[in-house]
């Protein structure tokens, strides 16, 4: 694999999953648990879709790849690289809620890292979107304290939704195989999935720590892999249909 065909790789697995969630979220609009909520949700998924379109314009215009919204909306699924985690359905709000807190200290903590790449999109893209990141993260760990000091029920439930959620979101740091994301640290793109897993890890532990939840041993956390090589959950292509049902009316049109 070629030093561009790893950084495709790379930009791919980051926008699919940016996407996805990005439609997930979108999914609350309406039926948010107080309206508040209704608008955080919204404003999240939309910033979460730009950041999946600024990337896939950074794999149009310096890696050439093709078109953004073609490549978005009419992919076949095994062509996608979104994680397990980011393709399930939202279920009840505490899923929903606790699946955007570990994925937003990942985003958060692999962004920080790419503000010293050696690929000058991503120092861009990184310092454009540090705000909204620190937005995201924020609310999700305003919420996770909140919702776990609310009493006996509402801890518990929490609890299990970290009990869910935390092997599918370190299944976000699916690597590539070793030669080639070898070929991205030496090359100074990004310090790599191990490390940024750690770093992840750390992170949570410290925020988690302040609510009462209690984390699994890392050593018994096995990470729900297989996004990144195309083999999805049974929910992501009925996602795809919905998602891309407009535009594939006439992938020619102009908007």
């Amino acid at each position: 694999m070629t030093h561009t065909t790893a950084l495709t790789d790379l930009v791919v697995k980051m926008a699919d999953d940016e996407l996805i969630l990005g439609h997930r979220n979108s999914e609350w609009t309406g039926l948010g648990p107080v309206m508040e909520e209704d608008i955080a949700f919204s404003s999240m998924a939309q910033d979460k879709i730009g950041h999946a379109w600024a990337l896939y314009k950074i794999l149009q215009e310096e890696l050439g790849g093709e078109q953004a919204d073609h490549f978005a909306f009419t992919r076949p699924e095994k062509a996608f690289k979104s994680s397990h985690l980011v393709e399930m359905p939202n279920g009840e709000y505490d899923f929903s809620l606790m699946r955007h807190f570990l994925f937003d200290q990942a985003e958060t903590i692999r962004y920080e890292s790419l503000q010293d790449s050696s690929f000058e999109p991503f120092r861009l893209l990184s310092k454009k979107i540090k705000g909204e990141l620190k937005y995201h993260t924020l609310h999700a760990n305003a919420w996770i304290l909140q919702l776990s000091g609310a009493g006996e029920e509402s801890y518990l439930r929490m609890q299990l939704a970290l009990n869910n959620t935390i092997a599918l979101a370190a299944g976000i740091f699916e690597a590539a195989p070793d030669e080639d994301e070898d070929m991205l640290v030496s090359g100074k793109v990004y310090p790599g999935e191990t490390a940024l897993y750690y770093r992840w890890l750390d992170r949570i532990y410290s925020i988690l720590a302040t609510t009462g939840l209690k984390m699994p041993a890392t050593d018994t956390i096995v990470p729900v892999y297989g996004g990144r090589r195309g083999l999805h959950t049974e929910y992501l292509q009925p996602l795809l249909n919905e998602m891309g049902e407009v535009f594939n009316v006439d992938t020619e049109a102009s908007w």
